[in-house]
């Protein structure tokens, strides 16, 4: 037959199988497969984040308010005489738990900037141009609207974009918006976490001890030069990395900056090339069909040096996203919306300076500065845009990144004082609310008029 004239066969239990071709591999799969894959679990995360959201707050205005908020408080921690080291859940959450998550946001965005789209300069510029006014022009005007008045402090509150809920607002739509505008809109996002947990370090954290500084600078030595000598055993750097962590949140910088360092320390390049993975299973399928694996024989050192192998063709990037992105979506932000949206809410809270600003600097500052910044790198041919995507989709699109939920919530935290911290988290829900309504509402208009867009 000659469409299976170059078909390889194989024997196995008596029967014929042929080993179909797959289909050609491009060039662009490289970035684009990575991304449809995490655009589809973040939309799944996004509907689990708004359930967790929406628990969290009718629990906390419910005759189960009292138990449910002091659940969240429960001290835990270790004691050795005089030593103590302990912190409460929510605590634990927010500082050790969200470590995690901003290592999976540093990995991601290493990965988009050394093997995807954005390792171009010029496609890079947009988005980065359009996260730094979502982070300027909002701040400023929360500033400008606090002036004198308590609270003044929280303006990273209105900085930073949540992924989750932004891509899952998205997905509602499918194939009729661009694919250009999830990309943008991903890698803004991804820009505005990480400049978030730097406004955190430098804006929020406490007075700086030194020696806790030097330990952790002289642990993240260890782990690149662990790494360079050929080091790979994972756990062996989540050791290493508990250990920063420790000496990150001993010198008084907000602990969660060591997840975004490690993240962008970790290497993009797969330790067996394709040439060598395939000699290796080559070999092993050399072998004669059998069963002659066990045992101390060349037979069983090959098969478990081509389990290596296969494992070490992904590069530490793409297995550690594997690995955590699951786990970071459906299981720690979750429990860190519960942990952090739970508020009573009260009539006098709403009207509040506090949450007046957030509101005002997440659905007037984000969509303006987002826009007036990109369009200015733009212009000034610092950046250009992907192929199909309008200024229209762009602007619509800046209006879903004032849903900030996550990251508002992790800021306000540190940020505010117990007299405002429920009035800045209502203002932050009432923000969030507003700029997806606003977005979801002005991409419903575009891709009704033209649906194949």
């Amino acid at each position: 037959m000659p469409e299976l004239a170059n078909s390889k066969t194989w024997k196995r239990t008596g029967k014929t199988t042929v080993d179909t071709p797959d289909l050609p591999y491009e060039l662009a799969n490289r970035f684009t497969t990575p991304i449809a894959r995490f655009l589809k679990v973040e939309a799944a995360i996004g509907l689990l984040l708004l359930l967790a959201a929406i628990t969290a707050m009718t629990l906390a205005n419910s005759p189960l308010s009292g138990p449910f908020l002091a659940f969240w408080e429960t001290p835990i921690g270790l004691h050795f005489g005089p030593w103590e080291f302990g912190r409460s859940l929510q605590h634990w959450i927010n500082d050790g738990l969200m470590t995690f998550f901003f290592f999976v946001v540093a990995l991601e965005l290493k990965r988009e900037l050394v093997l995807g789209e954005l390792r171009h300069p010029r496609f890079a510029a947009l988005p980065l141009a359009g996260a730094v006014g979502g982070m300027l022009v909002p701040a400023l005007l929360y500033l400008a609207f606090m002036s004198g008045k308590p609270g003044a402090h929280g303006w990273g509150t209105v900085m930073a974009t949540d992924t989750a809920f932004v891509i899952g607002c998205l997905a509602l739509f499918s194939w009729r918006i661009p694919p250009g505008l999830r990309l943008y809109l991903l890698s803004l996002a991804i820009f505005d976490d990480v400049g978030a947990i730097l406004v955190v370090a430098l804006g929020y954290g406490t007075s700086l001890n030194w020696a806790g500084l030097g330990f952790a600078i002289a642990g993240l030595a260890v782990v690149a030069v662990s790494a360079r000598i050929g080091i790979r055993c994972i756990p062996v750097y989540f050791l290493f990395g508990g250990a920063i962590w420790l000496c990150v949140d001993s010198s008084g910088i907000h602990p969660t900056v060591a997840g975004v360092v490690l993240g962008l320390m970790t290497p993009t390049r797969a330790w067996v090339s394709d040439a060598r993975l395939r000699g290796i299973l080559e070999r092993v399928l050399s072998y004669p069909i059998g069963d002659h694996w066990s045992g101390d024989t060349a037979d069983r050192r090959d098969l478990r040096k081509a389990g290596v192998a296969v494992a070490e063709s992904l590069s530490p990037v793409e297995r550690l996203v594997m690995m955590l992105h699951p786990w970071v979506g459906f299981v720690i932000m979750p429990i860190f919306a519960l942990a952090n949206a739970g508020v009573p809410i009260s009539v006098d809270d709403i009207g509040q300076p506090v949450s007046v600003a957030i509101v005002i600097g997440l659905v007037l500052g984000k969509p303006i500065g987002v826009m007036s910044f990109s369009w200015l790198a733009a212009h000034a041919c610092l950046a250009i845009k992907s192929r199909g995507l309008s200024w229209r989709y762009m602007a619509a699109g800046a209006l879903l990144t004032g849903i900030g939920f996550t990251m508002s919530l992790f800021v306000a935290e540190l940020a505010y004082s117990p007299a405002l911290i429920d009035a800045g988290k209502i203002g932050i829900f009432t923000g969030s609310v507003m700029s997806a309504v606003l977005g979801l509402s002005m991409l419903t208009w575009l891709t009704w008029r033209r649906p194949a867009a």
